[in-house]
């Protein structure tokens, strides 16, 4: 793997110094990305803390000033590096981080979810793990005091946002609640003093958790928002941090409307070449009632991801992609946890923990259906985020530690992955109706939560005349364009009013890279060569748009 193809220069100096600076300031992005040495600490949430990452924010651009590029590689990284860097400390000045409390992306699910990433091999591991439990009680309590300063200087959060979280803090305060699950999962051939310190730890964390929800629930929540959109002014910043890219926002919302309606008139077309005559429900309907669709339990859903995507590695790596041999694996994995979503997350800079997708069943979840969750597994793995998360790992002769594993944004990552989903219908991977209609079924709700999401956050009008757009009503609209239960609809719906502009980054992403292919493609003409074109995008690691679109197109 390793390489020396190019030497690094001083802009690659200062973007592995800066991963080095945002490991030690947050531990858990070390661990996301396998440094080992941070996986026994938590970092500061406290007012102090977020200072000190502006701080280094603002040095690391000062060396970005002073270097000189000397080649494309170096172009590219002081470009979105420092526009990263930048962007951050914009929203750091805005005061974003004192408000930072949502259902799915905050400092009180991250504090968490980090353990699931946590080596659990040997006793050793374990005492990691223990140690690092026992800095759960000071990262929450700093992650309050940075909440309560934003109580006394106005910016907090939406009460919804508020209410939500305290719900998920009350989880897992309990005595049989995540912490203690999982620390009864040591080896059995732990040390006592270990294992006890584990239970006390465990139980620390839970009431740290608990002391989390009391504030929530008592001091921030009288003074929460009561409105659910953040305005344009916030918007325009939380948009421009997922894509890496500046967009009409005006413009989008018109496209997402249209592009909504393409996606239902081609949901009929295939509901119709499903059971003739029939509406979109009548053929989900008629799929959900097919047995040989269905899968029972975890165990089954699990068994075939891994299939599922063996077979997609296996084929693909024939045939449309140089996959390299690191990233042929993909542990297709149930999440610990019970929230609804289903992600991915990358291997570690050594590969010793390879890539992984997650799904985390809700509760009382025992079945599940293979026409709608066929284009996920594809999404996530390969040639999803598998493949364009993993080959940019692998590319250490030419990308630095930053560009490798910490570049990038939503709208590139995401925007691939829904990418992705088309080009496998291409292939002939979804020739089977059904399987069509589940990727269009995520697709639509894609496209719909570009209109919901701008929609409410900057108070547009609502695509059926009813006025102003509400949370209330996203709930409507949501429903009405997914076919999901009301659980899962209520947790979307809460996740996009939690956090603006992550959701439309996906269809917004996907427009640009096909917006980028067609565009090389009309360039070059009958030269144009796809695998090519991928080859090209995909080494550039992850980067914002603007930077993919400058460097593919010029």
């Amino acid at each position: 793997m390793a390489s020396s193809d190019r030497t690094p220069t001083e802009i690659d100096r200062i973007a592995e110094g800066w991963v080095d600076t945002a490991v030690e300031l947050d531990p858990t992005l070390g661990t996301y990305i396998g440094r080992a040495e941070a996986d026994s600490r938590l970092g500061d949430y406290s007012p102090d803390g977020l200072e000190a990452r502006a701080d280094a924010m603002r040095r690391t651009i000062a060396e970005l000033d002073a270097a000189t590029p000397v080649d494309d590689v170096d172009a590219v990284t002081l470009t979105d590096l420092r526009s990263e860097l930048a962007l951050g400390l914009e929203a750091h000045e805005a005061g974003l981080p004192l408000r930072d409390l949502n259902v799915i992306a905050s400092p009180a699910q991250e504090i968490r979810e980090v353990f699931d990433l946590m080596s659990t091999d040997d006793v050793d591991a374990w005492q990691t793990i223990s140690t690092r439990l026992a800095a759960v009680p000071a990262a929450i309590e700093g992650y309050i005091q940075t909440l309560r300063l934003g109580i006394e200087r106005g910016v907090v959060p939406a009460a919804r946002q508020v209410k939500e979280v305290a719900v998920q803090a009350r989880k897992l305060e309990r005595n049989d609640g995540f912490f203690a699950e999982f620390a009864g999962g040591r080896p059995a051939e732990a040390p006592a003093s270990l294992s006890a310190d584990l239970d006390e730890r465990a139980g620390g964390a839970g009431a740290a958790y608990g002391r989390l929800a009391e504030f929530l629930e008592h001091e921030l929540l009288p003074v929460a928002g009561r409105r659910d959109g953040v305005g344009r002014e916030h918007y325009a910043l939380q948009s421009r941090h997922f894509l890496g890219a500046v967009i009409d926002l005006d413009e989008t919302y018109e496209w997402g409307i249209d592009e909504l309606a393409r996606m239902v008139d081609e949901q009929e077309s295939i509901a119709r070449q499903i059971v003739p005559g029939a509406s979109v429900a009548e053929a989900i309907a008629f799929l959900d009632g097919d047995p040989s669709r269905k899968l029972h339990g975890t165990d089954a859903l699990q068994r075939w991801m891994q299939e599922t995507s063996d077979r997609a590695v296996a084929e693909l790596g024939a045939s449309q992609f140089d996959i390299p041999a690191e990233i042929r694996t993909l542990e297709c994995m149930i999440a610990p946890t019970h929230e609804g979503g289903i992600y991915y997350t990358g291997p570690t800079d050594d590969f010793t923990r390879p890539g992984r997708m997650w799904w985390s069943v809700p509760d009382g979840v025992t079945e599940f259906d293979t026409w709608r969750e066929l284009t996920t597994v594809y999404h996530e793995g390969v040639p999803g985020h598998h493949l364009q998360i993993g080959q940019a790992v692998v590319n250490r002769g030419k990308l630095n530690t930053w560009r490798r594993q910490l570049a990038g944004t939503s709208g590139h990552a995401e925007g691939w992955a829904l990418y992705a989903e088309r080009l496998m219908e291409e292939l002939g991977y979804l020739d089977d109706p059904a399987d069509r209609l589940g990727m269009l079924d995520g697709q639509r709700m894609r496209a719909a939560r570009v209109v919901l999401d701008i929609g409410v956050h900057l108070g547009k009008q609502r695509p059926d005349g009813g006025g102003e757009w509400t949370g209330e009503y996203a709930y409507e609209f949501l429903r009405e364009n997914v076919n999901m239960n009301d659980g899962f609809v209520r947790f979307e719906v809460n996740r996009y009013l939690g956090w603006p502009g992550q959701a439309p980054s996906y269809k917004v992403g996907q427009r640009i890279w096909e917006q980028l292919r067609d565009e090389a493609r009309n360039r070059e003409g009958a030269a144009f060569d796809i695998r090519e074109f991928h080859r090209r995008a995909l080494d550039l690691g992850g980067v914002g748009l603007d930077t993919l679109r400058s460097a593919l197109l010029g």
